[in-house]
């Protein structure tokens, strides 16, 4: 994992990552957590660059991602017409 993380491409200038952070346990492992800023515009367009972009850890035995989208709680109100 490292290995590919050093040779990954670099992040789309539109996207903030804060992380990675790294973490073990005896059930998953070692996991690696990272938390990605985009602005509304580009969610779809960001969605897709890290869809691509996590196919250099593909092959590496384990691996396996997911991403979810998260938004602030004033914007997830407001998607529920209580903002």
């Amino acid at each position: 994992m490292s290995k590919r993380f050093l040779e990954a491409p670099q992040l789309a200038d539109f996207l903030t990552r804060n992380g990675p952070y790294v973490a073990a346990d005896l059930t998953n492992g070692v996991v690696i957590t990272s938390c990605y800023e985009v602005e509304d515009a580009k969610l779809a367009e960001g969605l897709d660059y890290l869809g691509n972009y996590f196919t250099i850890f593909f092959g590496v035995p384990g691996f396996k991602y997911e991403y979810k989208v998260n938004f602030p709680v004033e914007k997830a109100l407001k998607m529920i017409g209580m903002g």
